[in-house]
């Protein structure tokens, strides 16, 4: 069975610094017409600093849609066309004040498919090192480091709603568990 939907126009109903909001008129498989509102975000990055002593670098910052200070993963928003890696190695400093020697990819994240196309690619660092935070202007927040499975613990307790960290560290989790 086709599941495509084909897209017969699109109209932008919003242009801000970060996202683009449209709706299109689609066709379904079975022919008959459809909307579809698509949140247009030119995607992100999340790092899993881990340390030689099996701990991660989070950061906690208050969240405006959310209205509270949330636990996360150091992460960051790409510059349209940036190269995710770059972007990662730049978050990583930015925000914890750590450079690593070694990066591997823990794959792509789609947080909201059903209206967004932002994509997440997921970083594991290691061989740290630390640096000088170099925080945005408008940017305020707290590091600390947590064991892994302290990390892992939380997360199974709900006390880490953020998708991307969730993810990323159970991701580390599974391949240190693996090794």
């Amino acid at each position: 069975m086709n599941l495509s939907e084909k897209t017969v126009s699109q109209k932008y109903m919003f242009h801000g610094r970060i996202i683009h909001m449209r709706v299109d008129d689609i066709l379904l498989p079975n022919g008959k017409e459809a909307e579809r509102e698509v949140v247009e975000h030119p995607g992100g990055v999340c790092v899993a600093a881990l340390t030689e002593d099996n701990e991660i670098f989070f950061v906690r910052q208050f969240r405006y849609p959310y209205g509270q200070v949330l636990l996360e993963i150091p992460a960051g928003k790409l510059e349209r066309g940036e190269d995710p890696l770059t972007c990662g190695k730049r978050e990583l400093l930015e925000e914890a004040g750590v450079i690593a020697e070694k990066y591997t990819s823990l794959g792509i994240l789609y947080p909201t498919p059903g209206y967004c196309n932002e994509i997440i690619h997921m970083y594991l660092a290691e061989d740290l090192r630390l640096a000088h935070q170099n925080l945005d202007e408008d940017e305020f927040l707290t590091v600390e480091k947590i064991p892994l499975k302290t990390a892992v613990e939380m997360i199974v307790n709900h006390k880490v709603p953020d998708a991307k960290t969730q993810a990323a560290v159970l991701k580390v989790a599974a391949m240190k568990a693996m090794f």
